[in-house]
């Protein structure tokens, strides 16, 4: 009796095992409703699933130029350059720099800093960040600068309290701004005694200035050096 009991037990088990595996298989091969267009007639209910939406769902390639006008039309955007517009404008009239400048910006970001100076009239400009962003700003680690020394007459690090070697990030500007040339670092707003502590990470350049700026949404100070 027991015997017959184990044979059925055995028969139901493979059965299941059928089962399962058959339905398995078919939950593999059929895709579901929602991931086809059952209005296409070339549609095909049983080819395979999808490794993405992307493999079913047509996207249309948009250009650099298309994404950059989107980008340039936000109102975050047109913002950040005024701001840089209004900082660099006081540069001129303090003759820090002038249409025939060559200008370096570090930690450029997308690049509001770029535009900002391109409607002020200056032609040769310079941007890095460790992620480009054409046509603006090209890709390099602003603590290893590929540019020779002295090539530029201002060099602009937008974001000294954001590296992540402040003395190498200075350095290297430095390095790369000519003799009698200028060196600005912007940090969050600070007080005097702070501010001579960035002060003290430049070898060979003297202190000029550290007026508060408002950049891009945020209260700051820039530090002001020439290059000696």
């Amino acid at each position: 009796m027991e015997k017959h009991v184990q044979v059925l037990l055995n028969k139901i088990s493979y059965a299941s095992i059928t089962i399962a595996t058959l339905t398995l298989l078919l939950f593999c091969i059929q895709t579901p409703q929602t991931c086809f267009d059952s209005s296409d007639p070339n549609s095909n209910s049983h080819t395979h699933f999808p490794k993405s939406t992307c493999d079913l769902t047509h996207r249309p390639y948009a250009s650099i130029e298309k994404r950059n006008h989107r980008l340039w039309s936000t109102k975050a955007w047109v913002k950040a350059v005024s701001s840089y517009t209004s900082l660099f404008r006081d540069f001129y009239a303090l003759g820090y720099i002038s249409n025939q400048s060559h200008i370096l910006i570090v930690s450029a970001g997308p690049g509001q800093a770029v535009q900002a100076l391109n409607g002020l009239g200056v032609e040769e400009i310079t941007a890095v960040e460790v992620v480009e962003s054409p046509p603006l700003v090209s890709r390099a680690d602003p603590h290893n600068l590929p540019f020779f020394d002295g090539s530029f007459d201002l060099g602009f690090g937008v974001y000294l309290d954001r590296a992540l070697f402040p003395k190498r990030y200075v350095e290297q500007i430095e390095r790369t701004v000519k003799i009698g040339g200028l060196c600005v670092v912007s940090v969050d707003q600070c007080d005097e005694d702070q501010a001579m502590k960035i002060v003290r990470l430049f070898s060979k350049s003297q202190f000029v200035a550290s007026p508060d700026v408002y950049l891009a949404g945020e209260r700051r100070t820039a530090i002001v050096m020439r290059v000696n």
